[in-house]
């Protein structure tokens, strides 16, 4: 079966560290693709600070009944 798995950046954690954690755990023919993306929020104080977005797409053991 197909998975997606999403990581964000929040303020106790970056969504680069646990994305990596968890590719370590994969095999690389699990891997079927890896996205990344960010924006840029801004806070009440009109400070902007930088979000990431990692998907990562990847077969997982399980099959999906029909």
């Amino acid at each position: 079966m197909i998975q997606v798995k999403e990581f964000l950046d929040t303020d106790a954690s970056y969504a680069e560290t646990r994305a990596n954690q968890f590719l370590a755990e994969l095999k690389d023919e699990q891997i079927v693709n890896v996205c990344y993306g960010s924006i840029l929020k801004s806070s009440a104080s009109g400070v902007g600070f930088q979000r990431s977005a990692i998907l990562v797409v990847y077969k997982s053991g399980e099959s999906n009944p029909k």
